[in-house]
């Protein structure tokens, strides 16, 4: 596991325990809730004009924001669960040192699957249906699948469609693109740091930042947020993702920061 994946599994492990304590809790305010309710006899109404009717309005209301509480940590408890489970599925992050790897891989994934599925259609195309079937059982195709494979669609085509073959052609060049991407973006991030009187500008952890003496004042901060820049205490620096949308604004950001000194 590198440090990425590491840090990956401890925000999960965060969000778990986030959202078991708040589960813990709603729990805890629904039986509160119930315990307090089970004081008052069934069907009891408030008696108007009693001594006892402002406490009994009191405790009611209790009642209800003690359950009202409950169901609030419950939605805290469902929104952390989703956030661990959401982690990991997000696909390859460039921010993985191991993206270019894990990215070859699944594009020889994806190339091996284009190249079964031509040569399956190659093989059910045969006017010989019993030396078809025989090559697709080579291919690893079980009887089932084959008979599958043979059934028309309702346009009246046998074998994987043309939607199929296309479908996972875009992916395997989407795939091509990232590689390309963030090829160029790690020959970029070797390229020596920027520094003038007011910044220092660096490509490091695959974000563009900013590193400023102090606090930038508040036309400088105006500059950064307008061009998508946030401030990243762990980094001590304004960020933004390295992407090609990220280094075209930091370019901007340098752009008017220097018209702003030469004002």
């Amino acid at each position: 596991m590198n440090a990425y994946e590491e840090k990956m599994e401890a925000r999960k492990e965060y969000y778990e325990k986030k959202a078991a304590a708040a589960r813990a809790e709603s729990i805890a305010r629904w039986d509160k809730s119930h315990e307090m309710a089970s004081l008052i006899p069934f069907g009891q109404p408030i008696l108007v004009g009693h001594h006892s009717e402002r406490a009994d309005r009191a405790y009611r209301d209790r009642i209800f924001k003690t359950g009202e509480k409950a169901y609030e940590a419950g939605k805290k408890a469902d929104y952390y669960e989703k956030k661990a489970r959401a982690i990991g599925r997000g696909g390859i992050s460039a921010d993985d040192p191991d993206a270019i790897k894990k990215l070859e891989e699944k594009l020889e994934k994806l190339e091996a699957i284009q190249n079964n599925m031509k040569a399956a259609n190659r093989s059910i195309r045969l006017k010989d249906t019993e030396k078809g079937d025989a090559q697709l059982r080579e291919q690893g195709y079980t009887d089932k699948e084959i008979e599958n494979l043979r059934t028309p669609s309702c346009f009246g085509r046998i074998g994987y469609a043309p939607y199929q073959l296309s479908n996972t052609n875009a992916n395997i060049s989407n795939v091509k693109k990232r590689i390309e991407d963030l090829k160029k973006l790690q020959e970029v991030q070797e390229t020596p740091d920027e520094e003038t009187d007011l910044y220092t500008y660096r490509i490091d952890d695959n974000r563009c930042q900013f590193i400023f003496d102090g606090k930038p004042e508040p036309a400088v901060r105006a500059i950064l947020k307008q061009h998508g820049f946030k401030w990243s205490p762990s980094r001590g620096a304004w960020v933004r993702q390295a992407t090609g949308n990220g280094i075209f604004a930091a370019d901007g950001v340098k752009r008017q920061l220097k018209e702003m000194e030469e004002i």
